[in-house]
């Protein structure tokens, strides 16, 4: 399959006194899977309407390969589009659902009668045509045997690889999917969640995601880019959004479910002051304003009341799960309901109220100065 690559340029849009989107601008490469990340009602998924054209923007512009497709209709921009809802006909079967857009995309209203469409001049080789890529398909997508059932009589896995059997038969230029795994339990979502990966790259087709799941992104996406209200905030991949995230709100977004996060003053040769220590954090040259310190669970330890460097702490509870424990702590200076990550074996030799202290890794803390973006130099941003 030939992958075509995606240009949108300054797309805005309005419903009433609403905005939607705010000069939206994002290029994806062709053969890439890029993932739009955020919050509901931060407008992903009419970005991804937009570029189906079943939304039209108030201005910009949406191109596939240097093409402008901004007035060509939905059905000839070679797009296709899997929906958190699967859109499949009810009455049809599975083969038929997958067969739907090539029979009216290529035989003519006459030749997709039943009983004579088919003796009808070049009908016969069309419907061979057609059953020989949906066959194919449903052989990738492992459904070969079910074809013969309706969406009713199939799981919601099943019904998904139905639908995106319908999009890929076509063999678009581009894949769009919005929240196709929501519906799905958690033990499906991961299993399907490697089917998409696989075909992916098994297909190589150029794919626009939305989801609000930030494992789901980081799992699938070459590339994701992360939307507020109608706005990209960051866009890039998902290995360097965690460890780089632009802002607070980026941070809080893509960390679950715990993020620490601690007021400090203006940071004075490359540290901050917290508790009457001087904690030194990696990305603070330049700042000349007070700000917050964040850093994850994970990105901490407990260690001896007293070391230094190490933050005063006292424990108020512990939660277990699995191999890991949350130990929430207060600062003895005064910040509450800090949370770090340890082993449960470790965990175990805590109680409530002991004194401790917290030891941050400072190459994994963050300094986002108050009203504005972290000192990123040379990294990347919105795009």
């Amino acid at each position: 399959m030939a992958s075509h690559g995606l240009d949108i340029q300054s797309v805005s849009k309005r419903f009433g006194d609403v905005e939607v989107l705010s000069d939206i601008s994002l290029s994806v490469r062709a053969g890439e899977f890029v993932t739009l990340l955020g919050p509901s009602g931060c407008g992903k998924s009419t970005l991804l309407r937009i570029v189906a054209g079943l939304e039209h923007p108030d201005t910009g512009s949406i191109g596939i390969d240097d093409r402008s497709i901004d007035h060509v209709a939905p059905k000839d921009r070679g797009v296709a589009f899997v929906f958190q809802n699967y859109a499949l006909y009810p009455h049809l079967t599975a083969y038929q659902n997958i067969a739907a857009p090539l029979v009216m995309r290529e035989l003519t209203a006459m030749q997709r009668l039943p009983f004579i469409g088919r003796r009808l001049p070049g009908a016969a080789s069309v419907h061979v045509s057609i059953d020989e890529r949906v066959r194919k398909t449903a052989d990738k997508l492992q459904i070969g045997s079910l074809l013969h059932r309706r969406p009713g009589e199939l799981s919601g896995g099943q019904r998904q690889r139905v639908a995106v059997g319908r999009a890929l038969v076509r063999a678009p230029q581009l894949f769009l999917m919005d929240e196709p795994l929501a519906n799905l339990d958690a033990g499906l979502r991961i299993h399907m969640r490697s089917e998409i990966a696989r075909l992916h790259q098994e297909i190589g087709a150029t794919t626009l995601f939305v989801t609000h799941d930030q494992a789901e992104a980081a799992a699938l996406s070459d590339r994701v880019a992360v939307i507020f209200g109608g706005r990209i905030r960051q866009f890039a991949a998902p290995q360097e959004l965690y460890r780089d995230p632009v802002d607070l709100e980026v941070a809080r977004f893509l960390t679950q479910p715990f993020l620490n996060v601690l007021e400090t003053p203006v940071p004075i040769a490359g540290r901050v002051t917290i508790g009457g220590l001087h904690v030194a954090v990696r990305d603070t040259e330049g700042a000349a304003k007070p700000g917050k310190l964040a850093f994850r669970p994970e990105h901490a330890t407990l260690v001896a009341a007293g070391k230094p460097g190490a933050l005063p702490v006292i424990v108020k509870r512990i939660e277990h799960s699995g191999t890991d424990a949350h130990v929430f702590v207060d600062l003895q200076a005064g910040a509450t309901g800090l949370v770090v990550r340890i082993a449960s074996e470790e965990a175990s030799s805590l109680r409530p109220d002991a004194a401790t202290a917290l030891l941050i890794d400072s190459e994994r803390a963050w300094f986002f100065p108050n009203g504005g973006a972290r000192h990123l130099v040379g990294r990347a941003r919105a795009a």
